[in-house]
């Protein structure tokens, strides 16, 4: 899993390592070390105000350890930063008692929420699982067609209206034929237009009101898919999503890309919004279930 994990993020990888080679590669503790751990924090994506906690707890950990050496510090900054990922982490997904089981798939348009969806249906299939995708996002012109075209090749049936239509009659509609179909994963994709905050509230609570009605529980987990390389601009894009729907975890995207790692570590540390998946590709097996320190290793080792 690690070796994967490297190949995945190799781009990011590297950005974010051979600072870190360079850093760590000093001998003694003086007194620029913070500063330029800061900057490439900082360069690196986590931002201004996880690069400053972690200083600080590094700061506070070296000193109680009594440590001066570089390369010992730098195996403390990993454990740091596990430490940070693993709080209140949950990365295992939810599975309802009796199937289905049902994901509510959220994000704006151009994270790669359509692609994330058919890879974990891809992911579910290969698990021996049946599954099934609702076209929720009726608002958006290829979505629809993008999703039909993805569930042949994941081996997945979906579940579609026309354009423009109603996505909590779609919804509706997939509850229904998964429950009558002995379906044991039900995969919605939702609209990735965010006009106002009442408007994506709105849609949201009445899809999740059709579920309960015809399911009897609310999703499963609701997932918010970020895109990796928009750096700072995700952590906006979660706080928003808090604010009209409880999220239950993350789905971040295009790590194989330019995304550099850090805003990881920004994410998880603001929102406090566990990591599930993270997407390492293109190819439709190329979705992994997070696990932090196999993901500080990729980065740093």
């Amino acid at each position: 899993m690690l070796e994967k994990f490297k190949k995945g993020l190799s781009k990011t990888r590297d950005v974010f390592k051979n600072q870190f080679d360079i850093l760590f590669g000093g001998s003694e503790i003086d007194d620029l070390f913070f500063d330029e751990l800061e900057e490439i924090l900082v360069s690196a994506d986590v931002g201004m105000e996880t690069t400053t906690k972690i200083i600080q707890s590094l700061d506070k950990r070296l000193q109680a350890k009594k440590i001066r050496e570089r390369a010992a510090a730098r195996e403390v900054l990993k454990e740091l930063m596990v430490e940070l990922l693993e709080k209140d982490q949950k990365t295992s997904l939810a599975a309802a008692q009796t199937p289905p089981t049902v994901f509510l798939i959220l994000g704006v348009n151009g994270v790669g929420k359509t692609t994330a969806i058919a890879k974990m249906a891809y992911r579910f299939s290969q698990e021996g699982k049946k599954v099934l995708l609702a076209a929720g996002d009726t608002f958006r012109a290829a979505a629809i067609d993008q999703l039909e075209e993805w569930s042949g090749s994941v081996g997945a049936g979906v579940i579609k209206h026309h354009e423009g239509g109603d996505p909590s009659a779609v919804i509706f509609d997939a509850v229904n034929a998964a429950v009558a179909r002995g379906v044991d994963i039900l995969i919605c994709d939702t609209a990735g237009r965010l006009h106002t905050k009442a408007n994506l509230l709105e849609e949201i609570k009445k899809i999740s009101r059709v579920i309960q009605k015809s399911l009897g529980t609310e999703p499963h987990e609701t997932l918010l898919v970020l895109d990796a390389t928009t750096g700072q601009n995700g952590i906006s894009q979660a706080k928003l999503f808090q604010e009209v729907v409880p999220i239950s975890g993350l789905i971040l995207t295009k790590l194989d890309g330019t995304a550099r790692g850090g805003i990881v570590l920004a994410i998880k540390d603001i929102t406090g919004i566990p990591l599930k998946l993270i997407g390492v590709g293109e190819k439709k097996e190329d979705i992994q279930i997070f696990d932090a320190r196999e993901f500080v290793e990729a980065l740093l080792a």
